[in-house]
């Protein structure tokens, strides 16, 4: 294959977002609004309550930097995503569409039109690789099938 072509086929990496609006203060309230929706959700907020007892700040702080290195470009998570959601056995595939939806309607109430797409655009990417780590499945062939 020829450099042009490789060039092309490469995706091309995700820009920080620069706005004047947008700095680790806005994320972090953004962070605490969607979490308030998350939690009285009455799907999300058992399986959360779960896994978090008590003190929600250190959570809240994790997902502040998580976001901030998603749409900032910081470099301030250094968790790893897939594995801490693998664990909840009690997640299933629809339950992002839940998570999508509050993540929505914060941004679209905390937000820009423009800061809102790309918020959500991402927001969208992790649902969609989250759920291919947790939900997607070959189908074994079963023993004996004729092939």
């Amino acid at each position: 294959m020829n450099s042009a072509v490789y060039d092309r086929a490469r995706p091309q990496a995700e820009m920080p977002l620069s706005h004047p609006l947008v700095d680790r203060g806005f994320i972090a309230a953004l962070v605490r609004d969607f979490y308030v929706r998350v939690r009285s959700d009455t799907r999300l907020g058992p399986i959360f309550a779960a896994e978090i007892h008590g003190d929600w700040g250190p959570h809240l702080e994790k997902m502040t930097e998580f976001w901030c290195s998603v749409i900032l470009k910081n470099g301030a998570y250094s968790g790893r995503p897939v594995p801490a959601h693998l664990k909840l056995k009690q997640v299933r595939e629809e339950d992002f569409d839940i998570w999508l939806g509050h993540f929505r309607k914060t941004v679209e109430e905390r937000c820009p039109p423009e800061v809102a797409e790309v918020f959500v655009d991402r927001a969208e990417r992790i649902a969609r690789s989250l759920k291919v780590a947790m939900f997607f499945r070959l189908d074994r062939p079963t023993a004996g099938a004729a092939g």
